[in-house]
């Protein structure tokens, strides 16, 4: 991950803190804060995945402040059936 969203994947626990570093640097937290779309994208793109191969870990980065609660409630009940998505919240 070089931070292009075209290309957004890790490879293991290295890769995810490699791009959690990078991220800091360029990252500016600002709202309205709508993690429902990002969580069902996510969500959509691993069920797309049939063979199992793959495990997607969704790192949120959050000032702790969710505009949309209840759709984003919903989408990580509806996430939390699809065994290979794992969701992570770090508050800063």
């Amino acid at each position: 991950y070089k931070g292009n969203p075209q290309n957004p994947y890790c490879h293991g626990i290295d890769g995810v803190m490699e791009a959690y570093y990078r991220s800091l640097k360029s990252v500016q937290l600002y709202g309205p804060t709508n993690f429902a779309p990002v969580i069902n994208h996510v969500a959509r793109y691993a069920a797309s995945v049939k063979d199992g191969s793959q495990y997607f870990v969704l790192l949120i980065i959050t000032d702790g402040v969710i505009s949309d609660m209840a759709q984003t409630k919903e989408s990580i009940v509806n996430v939390s059936f699809t065994e290979s998505v794992e969701i992570m919240f770090v508050g800063i």
